[in-house]
């Protein structure tokens, strides 16, 4: 009989359920807003990550025909034809035969090679521009996300201090929905930060890398053009090795004369 009872009550208990969308349900516009946003954050981090990564290996990758084909030309003009023409490098030896050719139709007294690397720098620093392009936006992301996480965790913390005082009492099942959606946006903060902050350094540091490629190969270019194609830097001129042969004179033979100490006669036999 008693067991009877306390099942017969068991089975008419309320039921609360638990879990993410049941958190999110009670946390109403405000928690669907802040999920909103930490996931737009986090798919425009992942987007600017792998387009990105893309361009600077397509760069990297380019640089090894720098190496190989483009200094082997006879002049810049063809190896800028065997480059791809929206690469970096082609931007670079295009604005260089450009800067040249105006240089040649001014009237005073500006020296070429101030013209040349004034033109060369100015094209180098557009390339690292588009480069850095987007990673703002990670730098922001990773700054912003925890605190926008935070946001729905100060907010889910005061709606269950809320439901304390409705109710009365801090039961479980009046405090579970509000903390438990509040500790789910600290967590996709962090999550959607973590990401961002790495990638960010990341592209950072392959950045560099490339900007001191192209700084390397806007010095070369600036040589070449400025000394007529006589100034090519050492890889042009690899595989080509010259040796240096030394030649010896053969002197004859001297004929040893014995010697003979005072004293010693020679017998002849």
């Amino acid at each position: 009989m008693l067991i009877d009872i306390l099942a017969a009550a068991g089975g008419d208990a309320p039921q609360t359920r638990f879990g993410f969308m049941e958190a999110m349900q009670q946390g109403g516009v405000i928690a669907w807003s802040i999920l909103t946003v930490l996931v737009i954050m986090s798919v425009g981090s992942f987007y600017i990550l792998i387009t990105k990564l893309l361009e600077q290996n397509r760069i990297l990758g380019q640089y090894k025909s720098i190496r190989t084909n483009f200094w082997r030309a006879n002049s810049l003009s063809e190896g800028a034809a065997k480059l791809d023409k929206n690469s970096a490098w082609r931007q670079l030896v295009d604005d260089g035969l450009a800067a040249e050719a105006q240089h040649t139709k001014m009237t005073d007294t500006l020296e070429a090679h101030d013209w040349l690397h004034g033109s060369l720098a100015r094209s180098e620093d557009s390339i690292n521009a588009r480069l850095a392009g987007g990673l703002p936006f990670l730098a922001t992301v990773g700054a912003t996300a925890p605190f926008v996480g935070l946001l729905g965790t100060v907010i889910g913390i005061y709606r269950a201090l809320i439901n304390i005082g409705i109710a009365g009492s801090a039961s479980i099942d009046k405090v579970a929905g509000p903390v438990g959606e509040a500790l789910i946006m600290t967590a996709i903060g962090l999550l959607v930060a973590v990401p961002a902050v790495l990638a960010y350094n990341w592209l950072q540091s392959r950045n560099k890398r490339i900007s001191e490629l192209l700084s390397g190969f806007s010095t070369d270019l600036l040589a070449n053009i400025t000394s007529r194609g006589a100034v090519r830097p050492a890889t042009a001129t690899a595989g080509t090795t010259t040796t240096k042969t030394t030649t010896t004179t053969a002197r004859p033979a001297t004929p040893s004369t014995p010697t003979t100490s005072p004293g010693t006669t020679a017998t002849k036999a």
